[in-house]
């Protein structure tokens, strides 16, 4: 897997791709992993209990955390924000997969 820049400045070998300070903040509150992956609707940033990353997933650090990026959506995608946040999952503080 590829590291790509993270949200706090360091680089990898690849372009930029940053997060949000909200998403941030709602990775760090979760303390889990997340995955941002194809949906009918465009980019969604799914828990990686739901979505598994895979071996072709691009990286990137959020503190203790990884956000992996599907290899289709990374090429289309220069940041990682609200909106790809389901709403349902918003709604929801501190749920269990």
């Amino acid at each position: 897997m590829t590291t790509m820049q993270s949200d706090i400045g360091q680089s990898g070998p690849s372009r930029s791709i940053s997060v949000t300070e909200d998403v941030r903040a709602y990775i760090l509150q979760r303390k889990r992993d997340f995955r941002v992956s194809t949906s009918c609707s465009g980019a969604i940033l799914l828990p990686t209990s739901v979505k598994p990353p895979k071996a072709t997933d691009l990286q990137v650090p959020v503190g203790d955390y990884t956000v992996y990026i599907s290899k289709y959506q990374a090429r289309h995608i220069d940041t990682i924000h609200r909106g790809m946040i389901p709403i349902f999952y918003e709604d929801i503080p501190d749920h269990e997969f």
